[in-house]
Order: C-alpha cells, then structure tokens, then sequence
C-alpha cells in the first residue's frame, strides 16, 4: 500500500464528498492547503487527539501545505459539537496560558518546522456586524437545530445561545480565509467542518474536501476523555504510558495499532500478552524514544509480572482522611465520582488490600495503589 491509500483507508472515519474524489486530487501535482485547527481549552493531550495529527503529519511527508491553527478567538465562544450544555468562556489569558505546553506535546506526533502555525484571532477579531451578516446569509438555522445534540437541549428546554449558532459560522470562515483545500478533524467537528466546504462552494465555487478521523477507545473501554480519567496523555511518564496500554482490553489492540501509532504492518499474534508489549513499545518509543521505551517494558516486567513493588513510589502529605477525597486530593482521581467509580470496579487498594467501604480512612505511611500502574505513599 503507497501513502496515499494508506492516508485514505488508515484511521478515517470519513471523507467528504468522498474517497474516490479525494484520492483523484492527492494523485496530481497540486500541493492542498490543509489545516487542522484546536481550541486552546485544556492544557494536555492525550493519545485520542493525536489521531488527527498524525494524519496531518501524514499530508506533511506528503509535500502539502500543512496549516497548524490555533482557535484563540473561537474558544473565546466555546464549541458545544459534543457538549450536552454551553462550555465555559475562556479569557485572553487562560487560552494562551493553555497554549504554552500545547505545541511541546503535539510536537511528539508532529513536526512543527514544516508545519505553518496561525492564530484566528489574526482575522476574526476584525470581523464587523456586515461581514457576520454576509457569512450568516450562507447558512440556515435549521440546519443547526437539526444536530441531535442541540435537538436534545431544545427538547429538555435547555437554552441555546447566540454564540452557539456563531462558532460554526466561524469556523467555516476560518476554512474560507485560508482557501482550505482540506481540512483535518474528529468525527465530532464534522458539521462545523462542512460549514468551512460551504463557504468555499458559494463564495468561491471550489470544491474542498473534510475527512474526520474516529475515537481513540480509552483504558476503561470508554471513549478517551479527560473527564473520565480513561486517557493516556502524551505527557505521561514513560513508565505510566506503557502501563496504561498494557491495561487495555485484548480485543483493542489492533485499534491502538491502527489509531495511536505509525507502525506500517499491524502485526497478529496468538499471544495478546506479547501482542500488546509490542503495542506498548511502539507507542512509548514514537512519544519518547527507544531507549525509554526500553526502560518501560523492564519497569513493567520487573513491577507487575514478577510481583515487585516499585522503588520509586512517590510520597504526598494529606489534609483529608476519606479514601475518596484524598484520591481527588493526591490527582489519583480527577473527581469525587471518578473515585467512587474506581472503588466499586475494585481498582484501589491501601497496603495491598483492595477497597471496598467509600468511608475507609487512610493514615500516615499508608500505600495506596491505583489500578495496576499509579502508587502513593501517604506521608
């Protein structure tokens, strides 16, 4: 398979207006202007939002014009494609804050010196009242209304603001002010995307492509989420990276093949033990490098198949007792309810024995135990 069928067929979800159509154009000499955007609105990545990038470095091998696009001015209205409510608005601040160790983590997956970087506020911030309403007469709100999520909140009588309606307006004009050729998201960024093809279309009769890229699935067999605690981010440890992969269902291995790494022939094994050390190696060598990766399976094989406690186990002082508050405490949990959840799986022990009371309390010197993977020794 060359690089354009596998850019076509690996990792897609899908592509509009189709695969046929795309691959005729990836075929000729023309270079596509090509751009993923992301909203400044958390500070890690984790390995589901490298799917995306490793499809644009894809394009950049490729030859084509690879745009980076930072929405600093769209997460400003905050983007609701897979929200159930409104997100918060961010200020000025907090989405450059956010952006400083952004460009660190994806510079793992993708090579920023053949990569152009642009902010929207460039353009956006001088868009007028008359340039809204001409971008707007090329849209219908119905089309809008129809999102089943948005259907949902208008049925429970959520409200729906005005900015709402906006983001995809502006983001299509991001697609529009670029002369995007392609441009590269998740299957969740679908209709904003096609707001980018619309634009092109009417404004400048051209054909423009969207391909969306599926979920990553996350250690849980959940959809990876920062707010479900199932992720595996790009700036974990080395020893936590591999970890996590190797705590992963057997029937996911070929999906993390296939979606979180750049391994050419997805290998086959009886053996899922072995078939997913691979997966972990090959994940933690392309985020951090071979030697690391080296490193990580010995920690793993030393720690959790021979039964060895870790000599590394770090130690935190507490001002809470509770098990709960104190795994929301130590960043064991990300929230009262993700500790609760990781309780009842029967996934935290204290000494070496596992926890079932929601009401334990733990004391000074006390190992706790998190999964296969997270320990703390409670000073």
């Amino acid at each position: 398979m060359d690089q354009i069928a596998n850019f076509l067929t690996r990792a897609v979800a899908n592509i509009i207006p189709g695969k046929a159509e795309l691959e005729k154009v990836l075929r000729t000499d023309k270079k596509l202007n090509v751009y993923l955007g992301i909203d400044p609105t958390a500070t890690r990545i984790h390995l589901g939002h490298a799917v995306p990038l490793h499809k644009l470095q894809q394009l950049v091998d490729l030859g084509h014009h690879v745009t980076f696009l930072i929405g600093d001015y769209t997460a400003l209205i905050g983007d609701t494609s897979d929200k159930d409510g409104e997100r918060p608005v961010l200020t000025s601040e907090q989405i450059e804050a956010n952006f400083i160790t952004y460009q660190t983590q994806a510079s793992k997956i993708l090579d920023f010196s053949k990569v152009k970087v642009v902010h929207n506020s460039d353009w956006l911030k001088d868009f007028g009242y008359a340039e809204i309403i001409q971008i707007g007469r090329q849209f219908s709100l119905n089309d809008f209304i129809s999102r089943e999520l948005i259907k949902k909140r208008l049925d429970a009588g959520t409200s729906i603001s005005i900015p709402e309606v906006l983001y995809p307006i502006a983001q299509g004009y991001d697609s529009y002010y670029m002369d995007t050729d392609l441009q590269i998201g998740g299957t969740d960024q679908t209709f904003n995307m096609q707001a980018g093809r619309t634009l092109q279309k009417r404004l400048r009769n051209k054909e423009s492509f969207v391909l969306t890229t599926p979920f990553l699935t996350g250690t849980d067999g959940r959809k990876m989420s920062k707010s479900w605690g199932n992720a595996i981010w790009l700036d974990d440890s080395p020893n936590d990276i591999y970890g996590k992969v190797m705590s992963i269902r057997d029937d996911l291995i070929t999906e993390y093949f296939t979606l979180a790494t750049n391994i050419t022939d997805i290998p086959t094994s009886d053996n899922p033990m072995q078939l997913k050390k691979q997966l972990a190696h090959t994940i933690v060598s392309e985020l951090c490098g071979s030697a690391a990766a080296a490193a990580a399976q010995t920690h793993f094989e030393s720690t959790f198949q021979q039964g060895q406690a870790p000599t590394d186990i770090p130690t935190m002082a507490v001002t809470a007792t509770n098990i709960i508050d104190v795994l929301v405490e130590t960043k064991l949990a990300s929230s009262k309810s993700d500790a609760r959840r990781l309780i009842d799986q029967g996934g935290v022990k204290v000494n070496d024995k596992k926890i079932s009371d929601l009401e334990f309390r733990v004391s000074s010197l006390d190992l706790i135990q998190v999964g296969p993977l997270r320990f703390l020794r409670i000073k």
